[in-house]
């Protein structure tokens, strides 16, 4: 009993991470845009962060729970495993300053450390994968081509405005996309942590059907809400000022194509990775003065991190389930 106990502290711990890590989503443009300063930005992305815990449904933690990874087959050892894999591969981005996707470092770790104990891929349910993996390459393609449309209405929409006017409105404006944002962040990322620690409870038969309890979903909430109060200053930098130069409206353009895109797919269950979706805004918003406006060899870096992400999570836990096994743990 201890045992899961610490699980899901651990589990919790990669939340607070995912929220550290992912600090950088829901900050960056309003940072980089000067609308927020830093300290401001983690407040006001934190509280919305948590405000996602109530009424937004847990569609997408129970795909990740039940949807991914036969659930018969899952131990607490297998999650420990999976958990060190996505966290030790989060760390190890957020060290390079690379805005990979926590959520598949998450499903990518708990994947690897099921296979690694049953030998093969039988534990795979593919179905689940399938609209995962087809959301690796739609969420990001969706937020650029929402962030471009967004970008070119509002730019229509104020071509008789002075530049003066502009920013002043798109400035009120960043707040409101900023908090909806990171409603959309806490509703997809802190989801995934409660899909995996009720899978927990479920595998050790503290719950007697897959649901997810009204108290994991208020600690999910509050681990990835701290998480984002604590900042990731190295992948701001990469996400805000690296990839393209914003103005508040693009800021703003940026940050609704995310929402819009993040809330939908929380809706309909599907766990996207809220960095590629606010990646491919910013994107989006950065090509519609010229292609060369925006920085393609900081994007090419990134999205070689995206790539890498699952498949290295993967092997990390399945290092990391076959070392627990060597100690005779499991």
């Amino acid at each position: 009993m201890t045992l899961i106990y610490i699980v899901i502290g651990i589990a919790l711990i990669f939340d607070y991470i995912n929220g550290f890590h992912d600090a950088a989503n829901s900050i960056a443009t309003v940072v980089s845009t000067r609308v927020l300063t830093p300290g401001q930005a983690v407040i006001w992305a934190a509280f919305f962060n948590f405000v996602a815990a109530f009424g937004f449904g847990t569609g997408v933690a129970k795909t990740i729970g039940s949807g991914m990874v036969d659930i018969s087959v899952v131990t607490t050892y297998v999650i420990l495993a999976g958990l060190a894999g996505a966290i030790v591969w989060d760390l190890i981005t957020w060290w390079l300053g690379l805005p990979t996707s926590s959520s598949h470092a998450l499903i990518g770790g708990y994947a690897g450390a099921a296979i690694a104990k049953v030998g093969g891929f039988s534990v795979i349910i593919v179905s689940g994968w399938t609209k995962t993996v087809l959301f690796i390459v739609l969420s990001p393609l969706i937020g650029m081509v929402l962030g471009f449309f967004i970008m070119l209405i509002v730019t229509w929409a104020s071509r008789r405005s002075t530049p003066f006017g502009v920013d002043k409105w798109f400035r009120r404006g960043q707040l409101f996309s900023a908090a909806a944002y990171s409603l959309g962040h806490g509703t997809n990322d802190a989801q995934k942590t409660m899909g995996i620690i009720a899978g927990l409870l479920f595998a050790n038969k503290m719950i007697t059907s897959f649901y997810i309890p009204f108290w994991v979903i208020l600690a999910a909430h509050a681990a990835i809400g701290l998480g984002t109060l604590s900042g990731g200053w190295r992948i701001v930098k990469t996400m805000g000022m690296r990839i393209t130069a914003l103005k508040p409206i693009g800021g703003f353009s940026a940050e609704a194509a995310a929402a819009v895109t993040l809330l939908g797919s929380a809706a309909a269950g599907i766990p996207v990775s809220t960095t590629h979706t606010i990646t491919g805004a910013i994107v989006g918003v950065g090509s519609i003065k010229r292609p060369s406006a925006v920085r393609w060899g900081v994007a090419t870096r990134i999205i070689w991190a995206w790539i890498l992400t699952i498949p290295a999570s993967a092997g990390i836990a399945a290092g990391a389930y076959y070392l627990i096994k060597a100690l005779g743990w499991e």
